[in-house]
């Protein structure tokens, strides 16, 4: 997802992982009436790397929701790679927090909800969340929902997600390059070619072991091989890697790999980090949002344009990509309701959390524009973590028209066949985990290209057979079919 100011559209995979203390925070406030003589203290999670004048700013914050809401704010950041097992320890420990932040790929939102770490939240929606609901498209809320209900709040932003080939457009220009023809896998070819036999310090196509090849299907579970296609009629459950469009995209990966276009210790790199700092790269695949080209070059200090590598799916995992949830332990639920009701519809708010003081972090060019300064440096947010996107600041790069371009882009967007359907593992939870064993083993190899698809597809296959896919994906089946007929 692209990210404003100085943060690049990123992938869960290429989030950096860095370690990180953290400080365990007390329940504060004596009542759930908080005023603004005696008001509740409302203790907030999120994910990102710890900034220095979080809690500089959270005064300000506090200042300001104490005279609106009678509630003051705690947020603690919990960096990226800590997140979800830090969140998880503490929520069977039942340590006090009223909101957290939860998303498809961090502090796993379904699961979570499921295991009864989360509120419930239609009830608190209809009495303290009337903004969030006439602010949010009603696709974020209904694709959100597990088993009926909604627990959390996704953030406004992108709703679709749709797949780009990212390029440096140094190499572009210096080659002459045409990228516009771009659209499949195979079609990158001739511009790899180029660059290999003409730039042996620069990675072609950069990538690392989270690296899997866009195919037009829906997962169930994301990550694993079974999924629907995103043109089904039947909503057939199939082992990925027993299609044709999966198997041609593999031998196309290990052709690439051979020819060196990809980096050969691809399968074991944590992160293409290093690679993109310094600029010794041709392409990529990222996913995409209204002007994301110019937050890429800003984030990275050089040109980048792209090109469409999908269609524009509304899939669950976009939809939750980016939640607030209120925590089952929260000892002041309506006022965490309350507060999330105004971050999500109260611009000076939502701009302070995320961009800092005004005339310390940044300073407005006009209404809605801002721009940094040095200070910034000491907070600098992930934006599309903390709410309602569409409340922000511009930056002067940006064009006048962003959000009513957003607006289009998430009316643009067609529903994935399984948007709305989230698959309960319990029954098969043992074959789950047996088959994410055997992923291990062979994923990372395979998507990357580094061996002979002909080989070992088949081995993957009967792995993933022995270790009981086909039992999840007769549950899934049978799960997928009666959600159906109760939703036609």
């Amino acid at each position: 997802m692209a990210m404003k100011k100085k943060r690049v559209g990123t992938t869960v995979a290429s989030l950096l992982v860095t370690a990180l203390a953290l400080t365990a925070c007390g329940g504060g406030g004596s009542a759930s009436q908080g005023t603004a003589e005696q008001p509740v203290e409302l203790l907030w999670y999120t994910i990102g790397t710890p900034q220095k004048d979080t809690d500089r700013v959270m005064e300000e914050v506090s200042k300001y929701t104490k005279e609106k809401i009678g509630a003051t704010v705690k947020m603690t950041q919990i960096d990226w790679g800590d997140y979800t097992q830090k969140l998880q320890v503490m929520a069977a420990a039942g340590e006090p927090m009223d909101i957290v932040f939860t998303s498809s790929w961090a502090f796993d939102y379904v699961q979570n909800a499921r295991k009864g770490a989360f509120l419930p939240i239609d009830d608190l929606l209809k009495e303290h969340g009337q903004g969030i609901v006439e602010t949010l498209d009603p696709a974020f809320l209904e694709g959100s929902k597990v088993d009926g209900k909604n627990y959390g709040i996704p953030a406004n932003k992108e709703l679709p997600a749709q797949e780009v080939w990212r390029f440096n457009k140094q190499y572009l220009d210096k080659y002459n390059l045409d990228y516009t023809g771009v659209y499949t896998l195979e079609s990158l070819e001739p511009l790899l070619k180029t660059i290999k036999e003409n730039e042996p310090s620069v990675t072609p196509l950069s990538l690392d072991k989270n690296y899997k090849p866009y195919v037009p299907y829906d997962y169930v579970i994301e990550g694993l091989p079974m999924a629907v296609a995103l043109d089904t009629t039947d909503y057939k459950i199939v082992n990925l890697l027993e299609t044709p469009e999966m198997k041609q995209a593999l031998e196309t990966m290990h052709k690439y790999y051979k020819a060196g276009y990809i980096p050969a210790e691809a399968a074991t790199m944590t992160s293409a980090t290093d690679i993109q700092t310094a600029g010794t790269w041709l392409v990529d695949r990222a996913t995409t949002q209204p002007f994301a080209d110019n937050l890429w070059s800003e984030s990275l200090g050089y040109p980048i344009v792209s090109t469409p590598a999908s269609e524009s799916t509304i899939y669950n995992w976009s939809v939750m990509g980016s939640m607030q949830a209120i925590s089952a332990n929260s000892e002041y639920p309506e006022k965490a309701m309350e507060f999330l009701n105004l971050l999500n519809t109260d611009p000076y708010l939502r701009n302070l959390v995320d961009s800092g003081i005004e005339g310390v972090h940044y300073e407005k060019v006009s209404d809605n524009v801002m721009k940094n300064l040095d200070e910034s440096k000491n907070y600098d947010m992930p934006t599309f973590s903390l709410g309602n996107v569409m409340l922000t600041y511009l930056n002067p790069t940006d064009p006048e028209n962003k959000w009513e371009e957003f607006q289009k882009f998430n009316d643009a967007g067609k529903p994935a066949p399984l948007l709305g359907f989230n698959f309960d593992t319990s029954n098969v939870s043992t074959e789950i985990a047996t088959v994410q064993n055997v992923k291990e083993e062979f994923w990372s190899a395979l998507m990357t290209g580094t061996v002979d698809p002909n080989e070992f597809t088949p081995k993957a296959i009967e792995k993933f057979k022995a270790a009981g896919l086909d039992k999840i994906i007769e549950e899934a089946q049978r799960q997928l079919d009666e959600w159906r007929a109760a939703n036609q």
